[in-house]
Order: C-alpha cells, then structure tokens, then sequence
C-alpha cells in the first residue's frame, strides 16, 4: 500500500494543459465554450463546427475531454460517442461531456449508454459547465496517473 503522503494533486496548470475537442455545428456554441475555456486558463482547445472531421479529429489529436453537442446534420453526436468509443482503447477512459438542447430524458439515456461521462442541457449555467469540465479532467488525470503507476 503507498503512503497517501507521496500523492500529487492535481492542479489548476494540470487541468489548464489538457487537450479539449469541441463539436458544435452552430459556430456561436463553439465560440462560447472556447471563450469559457480560454477565460478558465485552457489553451488546448480544437473547435470543431464540421461534424464529419470530429472522428478523425479525436484518433489524430488524442484529446483528454470532448465537449459534444447531440443534434448535428450529416454526423449527430449518437454517432460520434458510437465511433469515440471505437476508438477508445480498452481500460481507457476518455471523457465526453454532452452539451445539447435535447432535454428529454430518452437522450441522456441514450448518450449515457453510449459512453458520454456527464451531460447538460442548453441553454447552460457557464460557471456549472466550467466545474463539470474541471472534474472530469481532474478524473482523467488521476486515471492517467494511476495507470503510469500500475505499469512502473
């Protein structure tokens, strides 16, 4: 058992160096969303209004957080969890986090059982949004930690 005393935390300028994917096809979400970002100290950000380049955006970049709207022409975010998932490695945990006008209970269902980690409904509380990505970084990190440790 390791001491909790040689634990790191996680802090603002790990969060802040993580990479971030958005996929909105209304270019004013994705100006928003980088605005919240960059004003949260994130300088990582890839902003995606063309769904069909989102896949091989997220093999290509690798990123540690995807922010993704559902309702999309051409490609939907149903789809885009389906092929995020696809992608992932096994044991992986890569974090996406819905943002969507769709409401209905039957899509957070659905997007939740296609892997999405966390979902909020539009028009959304920026400081909420803001928090949510923060705990899903800080989990990632701590994942990715974990594993560098279990492979040592």
């Amino acid at each position: 058992m390791s001491d909790p005393s040689d634990a790191h935390p996680v802090t603002q300028a790990d969060l802040n160096a993580c990479r971030i994917l958005i996929v909105d096809d209304e270019e004013t979400n994705v100006v928003l969303l980088r605005t919240l970002l960059e004003r949260e100290g994130y300088d990582d950000i890839i902003g995606l209004t063309d769904p069909k380049t989102a896949l091989a955006t997220f093999v290509d970049r690798a990123p540690d957080l995807v922010l993704l709207d559902l309702m999309m022409p051409a490609v939907d975010g149903y789809q885009l969890l389906e092929g995020f998932g696809r992608q992932t490695a096994p044991g992986d945990f890569r974090p996406v986090l819905v943002l969507t006008a769709d409401s209905t209970a039957s899509a957070r269902r659905r997007a939740l059982s296609l892997g999405a980690k966390d979902f909020v409904s539009k028009p959304f509380d920026v400081v909420e949004v803001a928090l949510r990505i923060a705990n899903l970084l800080e989990t990632r990190i701590l994942y990715r930690r974990l594993q560098a440790r279990s492979r040592a």
